[in-house]
């Protein structure tokens, strides 16, 4: 099986959001929902130093959306059969018609991605663009970044190409796995919760 995933490098994300806002437009979400969040860290501070100053302060981004996980928690406790992973390209998918809105996957996935649609009374998340991917294109979010921070593949030649790529920085990847190689911004690793 092939697995698609992400990788994502922080030194070269500005924070402008163009992957979120392309995602939401893309997918026609509502004000509450969001499928890729861009999360900022940042630290450091400024000092005085002689006659000027100096600064060890530093802000990164990190681009997240739904992982594709290779063990998919929300999978699992889906009493309805609506989440399923494809056995050819490893993208987890979701069938609107069989949701009954129970809430299930948001409450097992660890990173929250699963979002309820509050007007269909049904769960919803990222299907990593597979419409697209089967037309051979580039998800919508990697499509809009203007700066070539997302980049989207097969998930074992990202990590390759990506040799110091990691996928730690919080994430719970030991329980399920998720489909994201990050390159780190060189002020270390950020948290992402």
């Amino acid at each position: 099986m092939t697995q698609y995933g992400f990788h994502m490098r922080q030194d070269l994300c500005t924070g402008c959001h163009a992957c979120q806002m392309a995602c939401k437009d893309e997918k026609n979400l509502d004000d509450a929902r969001l499928y890729r969040h861009v999360f900022e860290t940042e630290g450091g501070s400024f000092a005085a130093a002689g006659s000027g100053w100096a600064h060890d302060a530093f802000a990164f981004y990190t681009s997240m959306s739904y992982n594709h996980c290779e063990r998919p928690a929300c999978l699992g406790v889906c009493p309805a059969g609506a989440i399923a992973k494809d056995d050819k390209t490893g993208i987890v998918t979701y069938d609107g018609e069989l949701c009954i809105g129970c809430k299930y996957c948001e409450e097992a996935c660890p990173y929250g991605a699963p979002q309820y649609d509050e007007a269909a009374g049904k769960m919803t998340k990222c299907d990593l663009c597979a419409d697209r991917v089967a037309a051979g294109e580039q998800p919508v979010c990697v499509a809009a970044c203007p700066f070539n921070a997302l980049e989207f593949g097969e998930l074992e030649e990202l990590r390759a190409q990506y040799g110091e790529a990691v996928t730690t920085f919080g994430l719970p990847e030991d329980t399920t796995g998720p489909s994201i190689a990050i390159t780190p911004h060189a002020a270390g690793a950020p948290s992402v919760a």
